[in-house]
């Protein structure tokens, strides 16, 4: 991480790990080490989700595939992923892509994700049928992206 203003680091950074043994042997293993002559802090930023041990941290396993025929789908509930989006959507027509936003540097999502379509009826169709419907428990919105 560098400041903005100066441009200098400011003496810490981030790395995003695919599974909790993944951090652990990190840890483990760089906590203490040096480099450049300092010793460096290896820890995690955040509490571990409940019940993980070595399966991933939400990672997103497909990319986003884009289209112009896209919906934004907001109110999600935490646990909802983007595989999980995409085949709630699937009984609507062609979806080629979807994804839930995460805060930047963490697997938390951002509440609300996209869903593109192959076409403008198919969006028509899943605004319609979605908006306002329960998936994971919570209401979502549907609009067009």
């Amino acid at each position: 991480m560098y400041d903005k203003y100066s441009g200098r680091s400011r003496r810490f950074g981030f790395v995003t790990m695919k599974t909790i043994d993944d951090v652990n042997a990190a840890i483990e293993k760089l906590n203490g080490t040096d480099i450049g002559g300092r010793k460096i802090k290896v820890n995690v930023t955040e509490k571990p989700l409940n019940g993980v041990t070595s399966s991933p941290l939400q990672s997103e396993e497909t990319p986003f595939v884009d289209s112009p025929y896209k919906l934004y789908v907001g109110n999600l509930a935490k646990t909802v992923t983007s595989d999980s989006l995409r085949s709630f959507f699937a009984d609507k027509g062609n979806v080629i892509g979807a994804k839930v936003s995460r805060v930047p540097g963490t697997s938390k999502s951002s509440g609300f994700g996209f869903v593109s379509f192959s076409s403008e009826e198919e969006v028509e169709a899943a605004i319609s049928s979605f908006n306002d419907a329960v998936l994971e428990g919570q209401k979502i919105r549907v609009n067009k992206a």
